[in-house]
């Protein structure tokens, strides 16, 4: 149903109508600003005010005036239109092309999938194939004692403290930017998994995130993780070695750099490193991979159990046989083992 403006409403949309064209012109006439930015990238906290946005734009030499954006803004009513994330400003783009990509939320994102097990090297690999950042760039960043230091992780590395999860980034995206966000969605992770961590202390956390990155290289059945847990936490308050076929391979690849083994042979398991639980008792220097929930899980909630040895029974499900005795441990072994 129509109805009458009043001279209020009548000033007020007058008032729109002269913005709309002041801001027409000034499109047309202002000069681009010159920016040469590199890979830096705009970003759009969530729940950020229109006025903080426009007022960093200008800050960062991407538009002249916040007043105008803000103008812009008002004019087509998107006031608390845009969206969080982060975004690529082409170099001279004017304050109206910069209002339409923050609200649009176009942000060209990659999607970066981390699988659990991963470590800092292989996730590097992955990084610079999809174009993100050079695997050298994330290398530096990931085993950066400083930045480790400054994101409060208790370790000379980040190895362990990266999530394994599904990311969206910009492409090319800053190392140490991405390096970042995976280590705090690692610390979002920790706390649904063990909310009181902090009341460990840096070296406990430190050495069951040690533990959960071995477990994730030994599970393969989720519901299992528990009962592996079990098992190595049983051999480490007896001070026998934990015997993982995974710090094996992790010496193997990591440290050695060579291909990953088909199987771990009776010389495998005399290498001389600190990381050989078979030659040495108790936890590695570190963790061996960047584990996922599931380990973490297990790592801080073991099942309460006698085991203290496992052997594959299913490889095809994955499945592990658990005994309390070395006797029962073998006869399994001969028993799985040649099937």
């Amino acid at each position: 149903m129509g109805h009458r403006c009043g001279p209020r409403i009548a000033a007020a949309v007058a008032g729109v109508l002269v913005t709309a064209v002041a801001a027409a012109a000034f499109l047309n006439s202002a000069p681009r600003i010159p920016v040469d930015r590199g890979d830096r990238f705009f970003v759009v906290e969530k729940g950020e005010s229109l006025t903080s946005i426009a007022e960093r734009l200008a800050d960062e030499g991407y538009i002249r005036s916040p007043a105008f954006l803000r103008a812009v803004a008002r004019l087509y009513r998107t006031e608390g239109a845009f969206k969080a994330g982060w975004y690529r400003v082409a170099p001279g783009s004017t304050a109206l092309r910069v209002h339409d990509l923050l609200v649009s939320g176009s942000q060209s994102l990659v999607k970066l999938t981390i699988p659990e097990g991963w470590t800092i090297s292989r996730i590097a690999a992955l990084v610079e194939e999809r174009g993100i950042a050079p695997a050298a760039d994330f290398e530096a960043a990931g085993r950066s004692r400083t930045l480790a230091e400054a994101l409060s992780v208790p370790a000379t590395t980040l190895e362990g403290f990266l999530y394994p999860d599904t990311y969206f980034v910009p492409a090319p995206f800053p190392a140490e930017t991405l390096v970042r966000m995976m280590t705090e969605t690692f610390f979002e992770r920790l706390d649904e998994a063990e909310p009181g961590w902090r009341r460990l202390g840096g070296g406990k956390l430190f050495e069951t995130v040690t533990l959960a990155s071995i477990i994730e290289r030994e599970y393969q059945v989720a519901e299992e993780a528990p009962l592996i847990a079990s098992v190595f936490g049983n051999r480490l308050r007896l001070g026998i070695g934990l015997e993982s076929c995974a710090t094996i391979a992790y010496i193997i690849t990591e440290i050695q750099h060579l291909p990953h083994p088909e199987y771990i042979t009776l010389e495998d398991k005399g290498i001389d490193s600190p990381y050989n639980t078979y030659k040495w008792a108790g936890l590695p220097p570190g963790p061996i991979a960047n584990p996922g929930r599931v380990a973490l899980d297990a790592a801080f909630h073991p099942a309460r159990t006698d085991y203290l040895y496992f052997v594959l029974r299913d490889a095809e499900a994955g499945k592990h046989f658990f005994s309390k005795d070395l006797d029962t441990h073998n006869k399994a072994k001969k028993l799985y083992l040649k099937k």
